[in-house]
């Protein structure tokens, strides 16, 4: 389905019924790995109604000339958001972002804390990224598939070569990367999105990721007041692919989070995402 977000046509799909999740794919791909990766998660949790979209420049996104920055985008998802939710223009709904979009996450749940009842970050892609190991292959010979795969995925079996070219290889030829390069000029976020999110939040990094590290992510247990976080190893940034099963237990666990926040702010009268005195 398609949903206009100012001048952009957001391509997306979606299971279920109830509050909505919107999952955030990475740089490069579409929402076909988001949702391959996530819905086995999520799938089966009452209540919830899963949105994947392709960002701008991806999958079936495209992305105009106006958008010229990664304030841009953001200002796309928070429409996309605000579409989504038209039906009830005050509701709250979840961010789940892996990479990538977990950096989008970020910001929406800064720009609109009142609106997000919960943010999951995996793999986040942070401005300063730091101490990035270098690749290191856990399981298999290092010698199948491509490039990309090799440097993607730290378990490079039979099994997680055919997720990457089930989930991931096909988005390649429908990436934009003119539109890319324009909006990675413009990459870093104006001052006010790193604001904390007060709300129930999960961070989780891979100890072996080579792409965006994992010590950056361990930062933001300081930042955002009520997050739980876990360093994963034996995964790399290919994370949901590689650890499934224990990226479903902490989502789990997370949304159990969200449910107690919200439980607790009826009960008080007042909106689910806490705000933490000053």
């Amino acid at each position: 389905m398609e949903i206009r977000a100012g001048q952009v046509v957001v391509h997306c799909v979606e299971h279920g019924t109830g509050r909505p999740v919107l999952v955030l794919h990475g740089a490069g791909v579409d929402h076909r790995e988001a949702e391959a990766c996530f819905e086995p998660a999520l799938d089966g949790v009452a209540g919830l109604r899963r949105v994947y979209p392709d960002l701008p420049g991806m999958g079936r996104t495209a992305a105009p000339a106006t958008l010229r920055s990664a304030d841009d985008v953001v200002d796309t998802l928070l429409r996309f958001a605000d579409e989504v939710t038209a039906g009830a223009p005050d509701a709250e709904y979840l961010l789940v972002g892996h990479s990538a979009g977990a950096y989008f996450a970020q910001a929406m749940a800064a720009r609109r804390p009142e609106r997000v009842a919960g943010l999951a970050l995996v793999c986040p892609l942070l401005p300063r990224v730091r101490e990035v190991p270098d690749h290191r292959v856990v399981a298999g010979s290092g010698e199948i598939g491509d490039e990309v795969f090799r440097s993607y995925f730290v378990i490079q079996t039979p099994d997680m070569l055919e997720r990457y070219r089930r989930h991931v290889e096909p988005a390649a030829a429908l990436v934009d990367e003119a539109a890319l390069e324009r909006i990675g000029e413009r990459w870093a976020l104006t001052p006010g999105h790193e604001r904390a999110y007060p709300g129930p939040t999960l961070v989780v990094a891979g100890r072996l990721d080579s792409t965006v590290g994992y010590a950056a992510a361990v930062d933001l247990v300081h930042h955002y007041p009520h997050a739980s976080l876990a360093v994963v190893d034996d995964a790399g940034h290919a994370l949901p692919h590689e650890q499934p099963e224990l990226l479903r237990a902490l989502l789990a666990d997370w949304l159990i989070r969200v449910e107690r926040s919200a439980a607790a702010s009826r009960a008080d009268g007042e909106p689910s995402t806490r705000t933490e005195p000053s």
